[in-house]
């Protein structure tokens, strides 16, 4: 029996009981069968916000994640028994992520990668690694593209936490975006980074709230500024780039 989830619901659901979330596009998300997500990222929160994405499709998230988080023992008790995936994401080793990401695929799992690499530091969509159009390509699962908007407001990189009540959180789900067996990897990975910056521009043009006098406007950006930028078409010693 896998109990990590039911344990990681109980301590997490009482924290999204503090935010507002809107959303929209869900039905993209199928409830059975193997799904790949490709969201952006632009706050620390994020992987908690597409696992609420999972609780209204019904789906348990195996995110793709950085090493360096299992190295907390508690973090690790929780992502050792949720079977999250480590990724050393400057090692050779990076390529070994994909392979147990294509497995849980196989066995009609829901991935999540965040093609990014991180946290975009502008809060615009920045240019996404290969990795999720190759897992695409050889799993021959379609990239459901996901945008979030709003948690940078409590915690990301760069500025201090600032965790407080009723903050809204958007979260839009696209259709689907195939990538073949044969297709050039930079190009599927900007259609993908097209597909989830639409997602974004979506999330922003739903958000609800505006900014709070004493918060400032620093996390504020226009619908129509959240647009692919192409990935670099060059070879990095990681495997994963």
């Amino acid at each position: 029996m896998e109990w990590g989830y039911p344990l990681a619901r109980v301590c997490a659901y009482p924290l999204r009981l503090t935010f507002r979330i809107p959303q929209a596009g869900f039905e993209h998300v199928p409830r059975t069968g193997p799904v790949i997500l490709a969201s952006n990222h632009v706050s620390f929160i994020d992987p908690l916000m597409i696992c609420w994405l999972g609780e209204r499709t019904r789906r348990k998230i195996r995110f793709l994640a950085m090493s360096e988080l299992w190295q907390s023992r508690l973090l690790r008790f929780f992502l050792v028994h949720t079977k999250q995936i480590p990724v050393s994401r400057q090692s050779a080793f990076a390529g070994g992520s994909l392979a147990a990401a294509a497995r849980a695929l196989d066995e009609g799992e829901c991935v999540c990668i965040f093609p990014e690499g991180g946290i975009s530091g502008d809060l615009e969509p920045a240019p996404g690694k290969t990795g999720v159009a190759r897992l695409a390509a050889t799993s021959g699962v379609p990239v459901t593209p996901v945008g979030t908007w709003g948690g940078h407001r409590l915690f990301t990189a760069g500025r201090p936490r600032r965790l407080r009540l009723g903050v809204a959180i958007t979260i839009v789900a696209g259709p689907p975006v195939a990538v073949g067996p044969d297709e050039d990897v930079f190009d599927a990975t900007d259609r993908i980074m097209a597909a989830v910056a639409d997602c974004v521009a979506d999330a922003r043009r739903i958000y609800p709230q505006a900014p709070k006098r004493k918060e400032g406007s620093w996390w504020v950006r226009p619908p129509e500024t959240a647009v692919m930028r192409p990935t670099a078409r060059t070879r990095t010693r990681s495997r994963w780039s």
